[in-house]
């Protein structure tokens, strides 16, 4: 059956095979990064709302499960915008460990939400969380996240540290570098001095692998991506999509990806699904949605013809993107 609130899996250089779980519905966030792969954000708010009902999101993923699919490697509570905005969102964690008891649930932020003590001791129940935090220096910071009025990045990071004294779980904190926005020396030294305060369990630098909001929003170049790995002690990966490209494996590490018959309307249904949230190029869609490279190109082919996607290259790799409506 087609989902509406759940897509996937979407392959994670730093989680693994994700499924998806959208809080959201539509682009709803307390930011407007430069950067973003979704698109700019329609409602840009701070205000925390049951946006998409804990009821609607457990629903679909309880049929998902009856499906018989294979297991990813961990849940993620992501969507189109900032997915902690969603006021559901102890609900949610706690219907997903009762449907997956051996899953570990994963939170995707960018932090601002946890200003707030409460949201704060929500996110206890997650096993993993994944903020990110791309400058230090306010003046970046409201250039490259483009945040609500009101946000400060110095108060973003205060509360993640405070978070960290109570969390028993993982922080993989990431940093995405946009050439001319946040690469300055003097964030460079505040983003060390606080990642060594913070002392997450894992620091991702990265730079635009995907298409963004806008086309001013350059990658840096691999000197300064280098520097400031060294610097914050970074793990390997330089882009989101790091990691293997071999094609879609099970966990016995058999090959299942399936093929796409002619009218396959549940193919059809995942690819579009995953694309609304992210591009991404054929060989990605193939592995993680264990869809054959032939069976996702012949899905491409047909949203390209219909008028719904647009084509980027970014370096070797072509992105496909789902238009945004309007």
């Amino acid at each position: 059956m087609g989902y509406k609130y759940i897509f996937g899996p979407v392959f994670s250089g730093r989680i693994g095979r994700s499924l998806g779980l959208d809080l959201l519905g539509k682009r709803i966030c307390s930011m407007d990064c430069v950067y973003c792969e979704v698109g700019a954000t329609e409602f840009l708010v701070s205000e925390r709302r049951p946006y998409v009902s804990a009821a609607a999101i457990l629903e679909e993923l309880a049929s998902w499960k009856q499906e018989g699919h294979l297991l990813p490697d961990v849940i993620t509570l992501g969507g189109l915008g900032e997915p902690v905005l969603n006021s559901d969102l102890p609900e949610i964690i706690g219907g997903v460990k009762k449907l997956f008891p051996s899953l570990p649930v994963a939170v995707l932020t960018n932090a601002t939400p946890m200003t707030d003590p409460e949201v704060r001791r929500e996110l206890l129940e997650a096993d993993i969380v994944l903020p990110s935090m791309d400058s230090l220096v306010a003046s970046e910071f409201r250039a490259v996240n483009r945040p609500c009025k009101g946000i400060d990045p110095e108060d973003v990071a205060k509360a993640l540290i405070e978070f960290r004294k109570e969390f028993k779980g993982k922080i993989f904190l990431e940093v995405l570098l946009s050439r001319g926005y946040n690469d300055s020396a003097e964030n460079l030294s505040k983003m060390k001095a606080f990642c060594s305060e913070l002392s997450p369990d894992r620091i991702d630098v990265v730079t635009l692998s995907r298409p963004g909001t806008l086309e001013v929003a350059l990658p840096v170049d691999p000197g300064t991506l280098d520097l400031w790995k060294k610097a914050l002690d970074a793990a390997p990966c330089t882009d989101r999509d790091c990691g293997s490209d071999e094609g879609a494996k099970g966990r016995n590490g058999s090959d299942t990806s399936v093929h796409v018959q002619d009218g396959d309307s549940a193919a059809f249904d995942r690819i579009q699904a995953s694309l609304m949230r992210r591009p991404q190029t054929a060989q990605q869609l193939s592995k993680a949605l264990e869809i054959s490279f032939d069976g996702v190109m012949q899905v491409i082919e047909k949203l390209e013809n219909s008028g719904k996607l647009t084509v980027r290259q970014a370096g070797d790799e072509i992105y496909y993107k789902f238009k945004p409506d309007g």
